[in-house]
């Protein structure tokens, strides 16, 4: 009998030492699967963080421009706009063409009448057209424009 309880203490520790490698194991599975989640987040807030550059802004020099006459006469727009853009070189050239920049914005807000200006939904109609007309072209082989958004830094309807 002394034999079989010898096996019996042999199996039994040999039963504690696998359950407790098991354990382990585990422990350590779990504790890198946490790990890799962790660097993850990492990984994406330090993707954030560079995601975060700075704005680029393109200021359109303030100008004075004859609406469409309406029942109460001829009426004017002063207005100042500023462009966000996505890139420098989408800044160089519209810097280079201003000229023609502001001879479009002349000819698109020539056209409006001042009801159409005066709501904020006419101003975001107005930000969307000069996106538009502004995305045409200025030369022949020109990269597309990366226009973000036309921000009104002054808007006076008289």
């Amino acid at each position: 009998m002394a034999e079989t309880s010898g096996g019996s203490k042999k199996l039994l520790w040999i039963m504690i030492i696998l359950v407790l490698l098991s354990s382990i194991g585990a422990a350590v599975a779990i504790y890198m699967v946490i790990d890799q989640r962790k660097d993850g987040t990492e990984t994406a807030e330090v993707q954030q963080a560079m995601e975060r550059a700075t704005p680029i802004f393109m200021r359109i020099e303030p100008f004075t421009v004859n609406l469409v006459d309406d029942g109460y006469g001829s009426r004017l727009l002063y207005t100042g706009v500023t462009l966000r853009v996505g890139n420098e070189e989408s800044k160089v050239i519209l810097e280079e063409h201003m000229p023609q920049v502001r001879s479009r914005l002349l000819m698109l807000l020539s056209g409006k009448q001042a009801d159409e200006l005066t709501s904020t939904e006419g101003k975001q109609q107005l930000a969307q057209s000069i996106v538009d007309r502004l995305n045409v072209p200025l030369t022949e082989n020109q990269p597309p424009l990366d226009l973000r958004e036309v921000l009104f830094t002054e808007f006076i309807v008289q």
